[in-house]
């Protein structure tokens, strides 16, 4: 019988939510644990969730000895020291995205999955998703021609005052929190870092970008735009323009059990219906694949870094006012 992996919630985030329902629906998986920053608030998350255990604090979930994996999902600049000690207390860490805000910690990271052995893998939910392979599937197989553009957007109005988006010490503002999808989407599709990226922001009261215009130019010739914001009603798409036919996904970050994707070639649009799942559930069975029989993440150390100089170049060239080539970002 396949071992069964105890997994542990480094926070009582509102994303948990998301994930405990792939938890209990996985074979290989088991809720055991949940923390928090006091005995209080994780014994009443606990009851919430019907958790079996609380914990008091983020350290005596990762001295639990039966837990296995961990779900990181602390506000974006506490991902990479608290993965790091999950890792090195001998847990397999599943890190929500941004996986971190700086290549310095990213390596830190990587070094430690690498040093422990254990399994580390960012939490972009949307890669794991049937809709998502098949565009990829379309895209490479030629089908549609030769890919030139790609544009993106991922917008929502964020009224929670005093959260953790607004502030840039946190590692705030709506690049790091939803520009991060169509940045990971681009690089997906073309298959290798951009050559050099250039980027505008708006920012908030705080600090933060309240809205983020970016774009990215492959040296391949392929061409990406985005634009993420916090101030603007909710916009979630991504249209890929190739030589002979257009694709366009209206849900590509969320898709769902059922999902649909347009075709436009020639003037005639073909709608593409694609069975999916559960949204969460492939971040879920990747993880257990990875820890149980040995594959792969499918999402990679390497690509999550990528991800994250694509940003850091972005707000580079916005606080500089000019192209920034990746070669001086990614080293």
């Amino acid at each position: 019988m396949e071992k069964i992996l105890n997994w542990g919630l480094l926070s009582t985030a509102k994303i948990n939510g998301a994930l405990i329902k792939p938890l209990r629906a996985s074979k290989r998986t088991r809720l055991l644990a949940a923390a928090s920053r006091s005995i209080s608030s994780a014994e009443a998350y606990a009851r919430e969730w019907d958790i079996p255990r609380a914990h008091g604090s983020y350290e005596a979930l990762l001295a639990d000895p039966e837990i296995d994996v961990v779900y990181n999902s602390l506000p974006n600049h506490l991902h990479a020291e608290w993965t790091i000690k999950a890792l090195r207390a001998g847990k397999h860490v599943l890190c929500e995205k941004p996986f971190a805000l700086s290549l310095n910690e990213v390596d830190a990271m990587i070094a430690a999955s690498q040093e422990t052995g254990k399994v580390l893998t960012e939490a972009f939910m949307y890669r794991h998703h049937p809709q998502t392979f098949k565009v990829k599937e379309l895209v490479d197989s030629g089908a549609l021609g030769k890919l030139q553009l790609i544009k993106g957007a991922f917008t929502f109005t964020l009224t929670r005052a005093g959260n953790y988006r607004n502030y840039k010490e946190m590692g705030g503002g709506s690049l790091w929190d939803v520009g991060c999808y169509p940045i990971s989407y681009a690089r997906m599709l073309v298959g290798e870092e951009p050559a050099e990226v250039s980027g505008w922001q708006v920012t908030g009261a705080e600090g933060s970008d309240d809205s983020f215009f970016g774009q990215l130019r492959f040296g391949n010739g392929v061409h990406a735009q985005f634009d993420c914001g916090f101030k603007s009603p909710f916009r979630s798409y991504m249209e890929i323009i190739c030589s002979e036919a257009i694709l366009n996904i209206p849900t590509p970050f969320k898709p769902g059990v059922k999902s649909e994707i347009t075709l436009t070639r020639g003037g005639k649009v073909e709608t593409l219906k694609i069975k999916g799942q559960e949204l969460y559930l492939g971040e879920v069975e990747d993880m257990c694949d990875a820890v149980l029989l040995g594959k792969p993440p499918r999402i990679s150390l390497a690509d999550s870094r990528g991800n994250i100089a694509a940003i850091l170049g972005l707000f580079e060239s916005a606080q500089h006012g000019k192209n920034m080539p990746l070669s001086a970002i990614f080293v």
